[in-house]
C-alpha cells in the first residue's frame, strides 16, 4: 500500500513538471515555441522582427510602418525618438514569445534580444491584427481624433 502511495506521488509530479510553463524551465532561445501555435504562422512574430530590422537600420519609415500608424509629422517625430534610444545598435534577437492573451487578433509579445556590445532588450508588446496585418503598440503619443477629447488622467473634482 505504501509503495503504490509512493509511485502515486511520484506519477503526479512527473505530470504537474511536465505541465510547467516553458518560461519558468528553460532560459529564452532564439528557436523557442511562441506560447501559441498559430502565432508564428499568422505573423505577430513577424511584426516584432520587422521591428527589429527597423531598429537596427534606425528606418522611421519601417517603424511607422510595423506601428500601424500614419506617416505625419507626430508619428515621424515619435520614431526618430525611438530611433535615438535604441536604433543602430546591432540587436540580435535571442527570444520572442507571442501569446494570443485577448483573442485571436490581439495579444502581447515579449521580445529579448541583445545588442552588438552585449547590451540586452527587453521589451513587450501588444499585437493587433488589423486587416489581416500585425502591428505593434510603440507609438504612445498619437493625437487624438478631432472632435474627440482624450481621457483624462487627473482627480475627479467633486
Amino acid at each position: 500500500m505504501q509503495r503504490r502511495r509512493l509511485l502515486a506521488v511520484a506519477a503526479a509530479l512527473v505530470v504537474a513538471s511536465g505541465c510547467s510553463s516553458q518560461d519558468d524551465e528553460a532560459p529564452p532561445t532564439v528557436s523557442a515555441p511562441s506560447s501559441s501555435a498559430s502565432a508564428s504562422s499568422d505573423g505577430a512574430r513577424d511584426a516584432v522582427e520587422a521591428y527589429v530590422q527597423a531598429l537596427n537600420s534606425r528606418n522611421a519609415a519601417g517603424l511607422i510602418s510595423v506601428g500601424g500608424v500614419e506617416d505625419e509629422g507626430w508619428s515621424r517625430q515619435e520614431a526618430e525618438r525611438i530611433l535615438a534610444d535604441r536604433g543602430g545598435r546591432g540587436w540580435k534577437i535571442k527570444d520572442v514569445r507571442v501569446q494570443h492573451d485577448m483573442g485571436p487578433d490581439v495579444g502581447s509579445a515579449r521580445l529579448l534580444a541583445e545588442g552588438k556590445k552585449g547590451k540586452p532588450l527587453q521589451d513587450t508588446f501588444t499585437v493587433t491584427r488589423e486587416k489581416g496585418t500585425w502591428h505593434l503598440t510603440v507609438f504612445t503619443d498619437q493625437p487624438a481624433e478631432p472632435g474627440k477629447e482624450s481621457a483624462a488622467t487627473d482627480k475627479p473634482r467633486s
